[in-house]
């Protein structure tokens, strides 16, 4: 049977759309979902420590997110959008350095391959090729050898979703580096293009609290891709042709994945992802670290192998992210679809704040 995409629409008020995160990051509001009890209770994300275990083991997206919005020319003077995604190839043998990377371009239709652009002492750009689904590979120079990565850093902005409207002020910029971002990212490895959202939450001192509680932490790093945001075009879930993501699980995430005994919490849906396509992969933890292409796509009646619990903000409409929520309501199941509905109503109607910056829900 089927599941046809308006299972997972619903209508949301525009102004619960998240538009900048909390004065604090852990005093989010946090919905609480026990599965056994088929109950709700309402908490802020502070109170999570009360509902971990000494044995809980939390597995984390340390991905970091790159300033990847950068402004430049075309030589007629027309102002050019670029969004890196992800690098293609590195040439050292130019003078200088030279980037390739796989970018989205604005205007599109004004850069065909062969066309240029910069920033006046920043980086020029020539465009190599075209995909057919938008992208363009884009060779960089920078007048002093540093890498466009460097430069992203410098002068970038943070790729924001198109709901969370920015004027782009240094206010705004300084604020965005630093909130849209976990307090746990592993800032050398710049690798995503959105923030694995769930965990912007998290403080240095609720992570001590579950630390002292005995909680353990496992980090494994998905390159989060627009993909993750794209949404459900077809008539059927099934229909639906699913992004891949690269991820990556050291040796010892792996034995923590395969061999602890008590409770594996996911925190978001990047790191369920990984976990549950590593898992169908892998029986055992190997040697050594793994790096491998998610393609898996989670919806109902979906068996999980490696979750237990989950934290996660809530999606939009029409988003892989509610077919795997909807999955991990009710596993094995498609009643979860039913639930969702009504969880997604009744926190709409006590306005609870929606999407990246906005509240979160704990799955038990």
């Amino acid at each position: 049977m089927s599941l046809p995409t308006v299972l997972f629409d619903y209508a949301l008020p525009e102004r619960l759309i998240a538009q900048s995160p909390a004065a604090r990051r852990d005093q989010s509001r946090l919905l609480v979902v026990d599965r056994s009890a088929h109950r709700v209770e309402h908490h802020a994300f502070t109170d999570l420590a009360d509902f971990l275990r000494a044995s809980d083991l939390l597995v984390r997206n340390n991905a970091a997110v790159l300033p990847a919005r950068l402004l430049a020319q075309r030589g007629t003077g027309g102002r050019v959008e670029c969004f890196l995604l992800r690098p293609a190839a590195v040439d050292r043998t130019t003078a200088g350095k030279t980037d390739d990377w796989w970018c989205l371009l604005r205007p599109a239709r004004k850069l065909p391959p062969g066309a240029t652009f910069a920033r006046e002492g920043a980086f020029s750009a020539v465009v190599r090729a075209r995909e057919g689904d938008g992208l363009a590979r884009v060779a960089f120079s920078t007048p002093a050898g540093e890498s466009i990565v460097a430069v992203a850093n410098r002068l970038g902005e943070v790729p924001l979703p198109p709901y969370i409207h920015r004027r782009h002020t240094p206010d705004e910029r300084r604020q965005d580096i630093e909130r849209y971002q976990t307090v746990y990212a592993d800032r050398v490895r710049q690798v995503a293009v959105a923030a694995p959202t769930a965990g912007l939450h998290f403080t240095p001192e609720l992570l001590a609290r579950l630390a002292a509680n005995g909680v353990q932490f496992a980090d494994l790093t998905l390159h989060v891709g627009l993909g993750t945001f794209r949404p459900i075009a077809t008539d059927s879930v099934e229909q639906h042709a699913i992004h891949r993501e690269t991820y990556e699980i050291s040796a010892a995430t792996q034995r923590h994945l395969t061999e602890k005994a008590g409770r594996r919490i996911a925190v978001g849906t990047t790191s369920v992802r990984t976990i549950e396509d590593f898992l169908r992969r892998n029986h055992a933890a190997t040697a050594e670290d793994c790096v491998a292409e998610a393609g898996l796509f989670i919806y109902p009646p979906f068996i999980f192998r490696g979750v237990d619990a989950l934290i996660t903000n809530f999606h939009q409409p029409r988003s892989t992210l509610l077919c795997l929520v909807a999955a991990f309501l009710s596993p094995g199941t498609t009643d979860g679809i039913a639930w969702l509905r009504e969880i997604y109503a009744e926190v709409i109607a006590r306005e609870y704040r929606f999407f990246s910056y906005g509240d979160a829900m704990l799955i038990l």
